[in-house]
């Protein structure tokens, strides 16, 4: 039998403007594009959530994998996660949840992901999360959010990404899953909404780096330099994932924040801030790509753009530290 939270088509379904506008980074990472597009159609503002963009920092090898926090997913919009203990086969217990109204968000292969065509799907084995909020086992159903969008899978897909034709004796590790359990009394509209982001705004500049990580960033990618060099493309795919477009993507969804809060309250001159860290996201867009056609050409690649986002990421921070004053 069919289990819905939300009755959607992947065909007409609309998307946050996060992700149907004109984005240099088209996609974040499929934890935030998919609570970005849960939120959304859920009812909720997605935007209002984003002041923890402003926390990212260089992690050592790679730019922190940014996400929402659970915490302000709650006072925000008074969605509840909470782990899900896995003792049945997967598939019945995000049954159990989605009957009762709470989206399921489940790590699975992307390798049986429709969605992923020309990627990964029937190419490689990877993992990746999903919120589910449509089933039906019987059918071999599901609907879920996935990136930037709502999809369905069916059949075969459904069979082998829940492994319901595993072998008795086979080994397998159960995923993470979480789901989201509404408290409708609790979410926050409009100007409730805004000031409440206004103190996260606040709350999330103490957490900022204390030294700038683009000067990080260049010192540990200097010594990185030589081996991208030598390597095939897809370390250079999975470096760039985790250092260029993370910062990138990370700050455009900064300068999104910055033009919902500017649009919320008319008052707040968010014009710099929302340049800065507009330039930030093209700039690592454009050096993402120098560094590709180095790595292609064995040629030398020029440091000093990280210099010039040094110096952009301070006056950012700075121009927002005025905004929340």
């Amino acid at each position: 039998m069919m289990q819905r939270v939300l009755a959607l088509n992947p065909a007409t379904y609309q998307r946050h403007t996060i992700h149907s506008g004109e984005r240099v980074w088209s996609e974040t990472n499929c934890y935030v594009d998919l609570w970005v597009e849960l939120l959304h159609a859920l009812g909720h503002e997605p935007c209002a959530a984003l002041p923890f963009t402003l926390t990212l920092d260089f992690e050592g090898d790679q730019w922190t994998f940014f996400k929402f926090s659970l915490s302000d997913i709650y006072d925000l919009y008074g969605l509840e996660v909470q782990e899900l203990a896995i003792w049945r086969p997967l598939a019945a217990h995000i049954e159990e949840q989605v009957t009762r109204g709470r989206p399921v968000l489940v790590e699975l292969d992307s390798f049986y992901l429709p969605d992923t065509a020309g990627t990964a799907y029937q190419l490689e084995h990877t993992k990746t999360t999903v919120a589910v909020t449509e089933i039906d086992v019987a059918a071999r159903h599901l609907g879920y959010f996935h990136n930037q969008g709502y999809f369905h899978l069916n059949g075969e897909d459904f069979t082998r990404v829940f492994r319901l034709d595993a072998r008795a004796d086979e080994v397998v590790l159960p995923p993470y899953v979480e789901f989201v359990k509404p408290h409708s009394a609790r979410a926050l509209q409009g100007a409730a909404l805004c000031e409440a982001s206004l103190k996260l705004l606040r709350r999330y500049l103490d957490l900022t780096p204390k030294t700038n990580p683009y000067i990080v960033f260049k010192e540990r990618f200097a010594q990185d330099l030589p081996g991208l060099m030598q390597a095939d493309i897809k370390l250079f795919h999975q470096y760039s994932f985790a250092t260029l477009r993370q910062c990138g993507a990370c700050y455009e969804l900064t300068a999104t924040y910055l033009e919902w809060l500017a649009a919320q309250r008319r008052s707040l001159d968010c014009r710099a801030g929302i340049e800065v860290f507009r330039e930030l996201a093209n700039a690592a867009k454009a050096y993402q790509f120098q560094l590709a056609r180095a790595i292609n050409r064995k040629k030398p690649l020029d440091l000093s753009p990280l210099d010039e986002m040094a110096l952009r990421w301070e006056r950012g921070l700075a121009a927002v530290q005025q905004i929340a004053a």
